[in-house]
């Protein structure tokens, strides 16, 4: 099943950004330069999720939030104003979830996935080049074939997937997937890093970035 995403961003970039992004991870995506716009799409639409950039023209965040709490469509902010009081009244209005500017892509598509599992919606397998995985079963196929992977080997991968083409920091790598705090110790990381390289053909794929990480590149 392909989820239907409402993005109302008045920045082009930003909202071309957020919109390849998206569609990349398998979403179907309609596009709002303002609010007025947004409201239009939703009267005539219906949604899984909508991306609210709260200064819109015409039309606010807040006042399209209002509008869409009764169609029981989850909501998350995307705006510039980061104090904790506009965080707060942003959550106690009703919105699912709240990112300020300038945020990472990839965590931007990990709570959507998030808000959408929440409300049982989310998605169950992830795809990468040739490589299938189930999160509910656990399993990873390459070219239909079965990978066995370790239990940390598999949270690594769909870590690096969920955040394909950006640069991850092993500090946040090991802490995500070892729910501990790093220590400075590289080892364990990296030598599961080369295991599924190995087993999964990727060695051209997950690439080391020096003084930073591992990077998933995706071609194209």
């Amino acid at each position: 099943m392909m989820y239907k995403i409402l993005i109302a961003e008045d920045d082009e970039a930003i909202l071309n950004l957020i919109r390849v992004s998206l569609a990349g991870e398998g979403y179907a995506c309609v596009c709002a330069e303002d609010g007025r716009r947004a409201a239009d799409f939703l009267e005539r639409e219906d949604f899984d999720l909508a991306l609210l950039d709260i200064m819109l023209p015409e039309i606010d965040g807040y006042e399209l939030l209002d509008y869409i709490k009764p169609m029981g469509i989850p909501v998350i902010f995307l705006t510039a104003r980061g104090t904790v009081d506009e965080r707060i009244r942003g959550l106690r209005l009703g919105a699912d979830d709240y990112m300020t500017k300038p945020f990472q892509i990839g965590e931007l598509s990990a709570r959507v996935e998030a808000v959408l599992r929440r409300y049982g919606k989310g998605r169950q397998k992830l795809a990468f080049a040739d490589v299938e995985i189930d999160l509910s079963s656990r399993t990873v196929k390459k070219k239909g074939e079965t990978v066995e992977l370790t239990v940390k080997e598999f949270d690594l991968l769909v870590e690096l997937v969920r955040n394909k083409n950006v640069a991850l920091y092993r500090e946040r790598l090991y802490e995500k997937v070892w729910g501990e705090a790093f220590m400075g110790d590289t080892r364990t990381l990296d030598s599961h890093i080369q295991r599924l390289r190995r087993k999964l053909g990727f060695e051209e794929k997950i690439r080391t970035v020096f003084r930073i990480g591992y990077r998933l590149e995706e071609e194209g």
